[in-house]
């Protein structure tokens, strides 16, 4: 089974700290991220989303200082065959349209995400 080997499932999201949101403007663009990830999860690895269902969805929400640390994090985790997706802001309410606000990683492997994420301090 997959997980039983893997030390489970979950899924990350990271937030820029240096834009200013308000907290439901921050919760909404979360939730975009860990939507978006489940999308790019169900396309790329099925097993993985199906068996974090099962075991109760595992998140974590992480922040990095700024753009450039976000976009080479969803990199890397593109490179380690995670599913990763970007938020950009539609620009209707407290930031410019186009603003990249935070990235969903997952659901994967936890030792895998760990690897990537582990330095990184929660929100």
């Amino acid at each position: 089974m997959i997980g039983k080997g893997l030390g489970g499932l979950k899924q990350v999201i990271v937030v820029r700290k240096d834009i200013v949101m308000g907290r439901g403007k921050l919760a909404a663009q979360a939730a975009h991220a860990a939507v978006m990830a489940v999308e790019r999860a169900r396309l790329a690895r099925r097993d993985w989303l199906k068996l974090w269902f099962l075991t109760g969805q595992a998140k974590v929400v992480l922040r990095v200082e700024g753009l450039k640390e976000l976009l080479d994090l969803e990199s890397q985790a593109q490179t380690m065959g995670l599913p990763a997706a970007r938020v950009q802001d539609s620009g209707l309410t407290q930031i410019p349209s186009g603003t990249v606000t935070c990235i969903g990683i997952g659901p994967g492997p936890v030792e895998v995400i760990d690897k990537l994420t582990r330095h990184l301090k929660l929100l």
